[in-house]
């Protein structure tokens, strides 16, 4: 099992002190910080664009997940890719071509994540496994945090580690969606080595982030 891995989402941060927050979740331990992108088209909500991930950038030397969830999201790949994101995370069927997306990604020497929502098939995107470095599950409709986890998913994510290990391909599986100390478990035993979690870290023990990122790590 690859080392799990912690992406707290800044949608649970108190967004009036985002440098803060994210500096508060470097020194806690967290391993990248995931910034959820949203356009109030592909999902029913707004949240941050390259800007604000631009400003935030000289906070933390941590990687930016960014997961786009725009539509179409293609012409605004290069944007996010200068503006510090390094991983990007689409959606398959935000873009009319998964492979030139990809590929466009990549071209900016960036990592390429791929986004499956609860209702999407995992044969949207075999033909690409081979290259993406990273598949991020979601457990939740997205659009909103605070959601309750969705455990259907978690076939998904074993239905994937199973193709990982027959074809001998090395991409990390993400899951996001009501991550918390009750279901970790499950995710990580199904096959997730990396955890976005937004409310848990953040709220939990009093805001003790240190301690919530290595509970959810099983530590």
């Amino acid at each position: 099992m690859k080392n799990i891995q912690i992406s707290p989402s800044i949608l649970s941060a108190d967004f009036s002190k985002l440098g803060i927050e994210i500096k508060r979740l470097e020194e806690g331990g967290a391993d990248m910080i995931h910034v959820d992108v949203m356009d109030g088209h592909f999902v029913p909500n707004l949240t941050i664009g390259p800007p604000v991930i631009k400003a935030l950038r000289k906070h933390c030397s941590l990687k930016f997940d960014v997961h786009l969830m725009i539509s179409p999201v293609h012409k605004y790949i290069e944007a996010y890719a200068d503006a510090g994101a390094d991983i990007i995370t689409i959606h398959p069927e935000a873009t009319q071509n998964l492979g030139e997306s990809i590929k466009t990604i990549k071209d900016l020497k960036k990592k390429v994540g791929v986004s499956l929502n609860p209702e999407s098939r995992i044969e949207l995107i075999t033909e690409f496994l081979d290259q993406i470095d990273l598949v991020l599950i979601m457990s939740v409709n997205p659009g909103f945090g605070g959601q309750k986890f969705m455990p259907e998913v978690l076939d998904k994510i074993k239905q994937l580690k199973k193709i990982q290990q027959e074809k001998n391909l090395n991409f990390d599986i993400e899951i996001d969606g009501g991550i918390n100390f009750e279901n970790c478990k499950i995710a990580i035993d199904a096959g997730a080595n990396i955890l976005v979690s937004g409310t848990t870290v953040f709220k939990s023990n009093d805001g003790d982030i240190k301690k919530n990122i290595d509970l959810l790590k099983l530590k």
